[in-house]
C-alpha cells in the first residue's frame, strides 16, 4: 500500500502542490472590498417607543448593503453577482483598520437614533432638547492634507469663525468650496482649543457615488445630548452608519399618531436625517434600490438631489430603471415630505397586501 502512496506521489505530486498553491491564494485578503444588495427589514421590530402603539397593517423597511473584505475567491466570483462592485479598502473605510471603522459606523448609527428622535419629536410638536457640539473626527483619509493636522479625537467647533454644530453644517459649508482652498478650524483637543488652517481636497465618490466633492479628507460624527420626554429604544444589531435615520424617524412617528401611516403598504428607504428633519445623501443607493424591490417595496424613498454634487436620486431612479422595479422612487427633502406622501396615499385592501 506505501508503494501505491509513494508512486501516486511522484507521479501527481506536482498537482496536489499548484492545486495547494491555488487554495492558498484563493484566500489571502485583497486591498478591496465587495458591495452587493444586503436586506430590506422591518423597521417595527427595531424600535420601541414609550407609550407608543405597534399595529401597523403595511411595513416601514429599512434597507442595507452588503459588505465583506475581498480575497481572491470573491474577486472570481465578483461577476457572478448581480449589481455587486468592488472599491479599495482605503476608500471603503475611510482609511481606518477594521476596528476603528467598525466603531466608527457603531457610533454613527447611535448618532442616526438620536437624531431620529429628535425629529419625530420635533414634527409633533413635543418638547425635545438636544446640545450640539461640534464634529468629532473619528479617521482621516490617507491622501488627506489633513494628515498631522488634525488628529482622530479631535472636535471642530468652527470653519472660518462661524460656528458648526453637526456634521451636516460641516459638510454644506466645505463642499461649497474649492479643492485646494484653505479653511481655518477651530478645534479643541483635550483641554486645548486650537486655531489650525487645513487645506481642502477633493474627495473619491463613496458607494455608489462617482462624483467627486470638496471635502477635508476626514471621517467625523456630531458630538450632541439628547433629553427626551419619550424614551425610544433601538434595537439594531450589527447594522452599522446613518443612512436608516429617514425611517427610524418615520417609525417613531408611526407608533405616537394616531392611525397607520403604511396604510397597508410596504415602504422601504433610505437616508440620513438631522435634527431639522432634513434628508441627506448615503452611499450605495443602488444596492438598497434592488434590496427593497426584492423585498416587494412599493415605494422607496430616496433622499432628493439637491446641489450638482448630490445624486441619490438620479443614482436610484436609474437603478430602479435597470432592473425594471415596479415600485416608485419618491425622492424626499425631509421627513414632513415622507410624512405628507404617505398621509396621501389610500388605504390598501387587507386581501390584496403583499
Amino acid at each position: 500500500m506505501r508503494r501505491v502512496f509513494r508512486r501516486l506521489w511522484k507521479n501527481y505530486k506536482g498537482w496536489v502542490l499548484a492545486l495547494a498553491v491555488l487554495v492558498v491564494l484563493a484566500l489571502v485578503p485583497l486591498p478591496y472590498y465587495l458591495f452587493m444588495p444586503g436586506s430590506a427589514d422591518p423597521v417595527e421590530p427595531v424600535v420601541t417607543v414609550q407609550g407608543g402603539h405597534k399595529d401597523e397593517r403595511g411595513k416601514l423597511l429599512l434597507t442595507t448593503v452588503y459588505s465583506l473584505p475581498v480575497s481572491n475567491v470573491y474577486l472570481l466570483a465578483y461577476g457572478l453577482v448581480t449589481g455587486s462592485e468592488i472599491e479599495p479598502k482605503n476608500r471603503a473605510t475611510f482609511g481606518l483598520n477594521d476596528a476603528d471603522y467598525e466603531a466608527l459606523m457603531k457610533q454613527m448609527m447611535e448618532g442616526s437614533q438620536n437624531s431620529a428622535v429628535v425629529a419625530a419629536l420635533r414634527y409633533l410638536g413635543k418638547p425635545v432638547q438636544v446640545v450640539q457640539k461640534g464634529v468629532e473626527v473619528r479617521g482621516i483619509l490617507p491622501n488627506s492634507a489633513a494628515q498631522g493636522i488634525l488628529h482622530q479625537g479631535d472636535v471642530i467647533t468652527a470653519v472660518d469663525g462661524q460656528v458648526v454644530a453637526n456634521q451636516d453644517q460641516l459638510v454644506r459649508d466645505i463642499k461649497s468650496r474649492s479643492p485646494g482652498k484653505t479653511v481655518r478650524l477651530t478645534v479643541k483637543r483635550d483641554n486645548a482649543t486650537l486655531e489650525l488652517t487645513v487645506p481642502l481636497i477633493q474627495l473619491p465618490g463613496s458607494t455608489g457615488q462617482d462624483a467627486p466633492q470638496t471635502g477635508l479628507g476626514v471621517q467625523v460624527v456630531t458630538v450632541q445630548k439628547v433629553e427626551s420626554p419619550v424614551r425610544v429604544d433601538f434595537q439594531t444589531g450589527n447594522i452599522g452608519g446613518p443612512s436608516a435615520g429617514l425611517m427610524f424617524a418615520l417609525e417613531i412617528l408611526n407608533q405616537l399618531m394616531p392611525g397607520d401611516l403604511t396604510k397597508g403598504h410596504i415602504i422601504a428607504g433610505t437616508g440620513t436625517i438631522d435634527v431639522d428633519g432634513r434628508v441627506g445623501q448615503i452611499g450605495g443607493v443602488e444596492h438598497k434600490v434592488v434590496a427593497a424591490e426584492r423585498a416587494g417595496a412599493e415605494v422607496f424613498f430616496v433622499p432628493a438631489d439637491i446641489g450638482p454634487q448630490d445624486h441619490n436620486q438620479r443614482d436610484a431612479e436609474a437603478e430602479a430603471r435597470r432592473i425594471g422595479a415596479k415600485m416608485r422612487i419618491v425622492p424626499v427633502h425631509t421627513l414632513a415630505e415622507a410624512v405628507k406622501f404617505l398621509q396621501s396615499l389610500s388605504v390598501k385592501p387587507s386581501s390584496s397586501n403583499r
